[in-house]
């Protein structure tokens, strides 16, 4: 455990994601094409004081492809992922039992994340023991129900029992629960409520800010549910076809969107526990929409010029810690 303390202390920063690219090839032998997933994105989060960072944009933004890239579920085609000053490029340095105690995963749809046949308890006594949290059952069984009691749940409760026989909410927190066992640094959570019940969805992100602060963890909130992005978050990072567009203080890019997609998205914002339906998201495109040059959403954008056409824009800092990837933002610029 000192070891880790000291890690994040020798760098400034817990996450940084340097000018991130990711690839994939579509399409048959004599149609493939190259789809630019994720494209020149760069963020970081500091290591001193733990936050929750909101990616958000519509379905094929490339915000589950950026999470894997950080989860080392793919590798980045250009740039470099950075982690407590240990770059994932560094393969010989690269840790495999460290990596699963610093960062952790929770994942969409948590009857995915638990076999049926096996009782959930056995995936949270695993995760203790094979990490090597507690050294004998009887330690990670009081780690266990310590745990499980931060997320509103109980060893009492859980033992024994198969994932059917819980809610999906109930079963979210159980899946919480086994993230925070390894104490991790960072958390990805990839639409951690979109399968979940409208009533129990403030809840589980309720439940991130709590743990945020008990924990000392950061988590990275992906989400299609603007609303719950705008409350639980102290930044917010909006993807568009593959490229970060605008980011900053949660609040400020959702009182005063600086990107033209950003205001599309902030004036279609739903009630709690809604998501975007068919009639508020964008028609989708065409494959070679992801290989523009230029502003990729200069085509639907009512403030486009011919600059806008012709070339694409360099990633602007409107205030500390605030940026927007955007010729004429909608403030802080007379371009407008």
């Amino acid at each position: 455990m000192l070891k880790r303390q000291t890690e994040v202390k020798m760098s400034e920063k817990l996450l940084e994601i340097k000018k991130v690219s990711k690839f994939f090839q579509i399409g048959g032998m004599l149609s493939k094409k190259k789809l630019v997933a994720v494209d020149d994105v760069s963020i970081d989060i500091d290591a001193g004081k733990p936050v929750i960072l909101s990616i958000v944009g519509e379905s094929g933004c490339g915000k589950s492809t950026l999470c894997k890239l950080i989860l080392r579920l793919h590798d980045a085609d250009q740039g470099d992922i950075v982690l407590s000053g240990r770059s994932y490029k560094d393969h010989k340095g690269y840790n495999p039992f460290q990596f699963r105690l610093d960062v952790q995963p929770i994942f969409q749809n948590p009857y995915e994340a638990f076999s049926m046949r096996k009782t959930v308890d056995t995936y949270l006594f695993n995760t203790a023991l094979r990490l090597k949290i507690a050294k004998n059952y009887k330690e990670a069984e009081k780690l266990v129900d310590d745990t499980l009691k931060s997320v509103g749940m109980s060893l009492e409760v859980v033992k024994g029992k198969y994932p059917a026989q819980f809610s999906g909410g109930e079963l979210q927190r159980v899946s919480i629960a086994r993230a925070l066992i390894t104490r991790p640094k960072l958390i990805i959570a990839d639409e951690p409520v979109a399968a979940i019940d409208a009533s129990m969805k403030m809840n589980i992100v309720n439940l991130f800010k709590e743990l945020k602060d008990k924990y000392n963890v950061s988590f990275i909130y992906v989400t299609h549910d603007l609303s719950t992005a705008y409350y639980v978050s102290d930044y917010i990072a909006t993807l568009y076809r593959g490229c970060l567009i605008e980011y900053g203080q949660a609040k400020e890019i959702m009182d005063e969107p600086a990107h033209p997609y950003t205001e599309l998205l902030m004036n279609a914002v739903p009630r709690v526990g809604e998501k975007w339906n068919q009639e508020l998201v964008m028609p989708d495109t065409e494959d070679k929409e992801y290989a523009i040059t230029y502003c990729k959403f200069a085509p639907r954008c009512s403030y486009a010029t011919d600059e806008c056409r012709k070339s694409r824009p360099e990633m602007t800092d409107l205030a500390v810690g605030r940026k927007v990837l955007c010729f004429h933002p909608l403030n802080g610029n007379t371009d407008k």
